[in-house]
């Protein structure tokens, strides 16, 4: 009897083990083993520190001007009710998407990219990034490595992270979310001299990054279809 109930935890604790690793991977998608053991914990939480405001390390931007809601100016994102409108749209194409296990895939998201980005990793970014944002962020790694530049860039930690565009456009939806981070960047020159950034200074930055999914398609994976910087 005994290891008759030992045999039932033990299938009921591996069902609530699969529960949550399909509620991960529906967040945002599968991440092909391409994350490197290089990357530290992206749920672990990285205490900010106090700084002033800056510039960071030039990302290459894409603006979606053809969409019904984009705006040229980050500021004037849609209300909140209209954000509330688009998310509950959202809702009703894909039954599983929820707002806050969105939050949290898109901060694991944002410090890959960031990271596949100041490494020139590729091939990573290419499983994460729409085609055309993916084609604007190999040629600008490209653009550094033919001048011997390098990037050192640290995120040191998350001050917001806000959903401040929501809507459907056909059947993708699409997401902005507003992120504010710590961060430290670094561009050197071929001699290994900083040619830009402070390896001693933390920085606040501001990105308004746009996510989108087929919410008909059976690939569960969002992707990046366009960054703007605040600054």
């Amino acid at each position: 009897m005994g290891g008759g109930f030992q045999f039932i935890d033990i299938i009921l604790i591996a069902m609530v083990a699969a529960f949550f690793v399909l509620r991960l991977r529906s967040v945002l998608g599968r991440r092909d083993g391409n994350d490197g053991s290089g990357h530290r914990d992206p749920f672990k939480p990285v205490p900010p520190e106090e700084a002033p405001d800056g510039k960071v390390i030039a990302l290459p931007e894409r603006k979606v001007d053809d969409s019904p809601q984009s705006k040229s100016d980050p500021g004037a994102f849609a209300a909140e009710g209209t954000i509330d409108n688009g998310l509950v749209q959202i809702r009703v194409a894909d039954p599983d998407f929820a707002p806050d296990e969105f939050l949290v895939g898109a901060r694991v998201a944002f410090e890959m990219i960031l990271d596949a980005f100041a490494a020139g990793d590729v091939k990573t970014l290419k499983t994460l990034l729409d085609p055309g944002v993916f084609a604007d962020f190999e040629a600008a790694i490209r653009d550094r490595e033919n001048h011997g530049h390098t990037v050192e860039d640290t995120l040191v930690g998350f001050k917001s992270a806000d959903i401040v565009e929501a809507y459907m456009e056909g059947r993708i939806a699409n997401i902005t979310i507003k992120f504010v981070t710590e961060q430290v960047n670094v561009t050197r020159d071929a001699e290994g001299q900083v040619a830009e950034g402070n390896p001693n200074e933390v920085i606040t930055v501001t990105d308004f990054w746009t996510f989108a999914r087929d919410t008909k398609a059976r690939d569960p994976n969002w992707a990046l279809v366009a960054t703007h910087s605040a600054d």
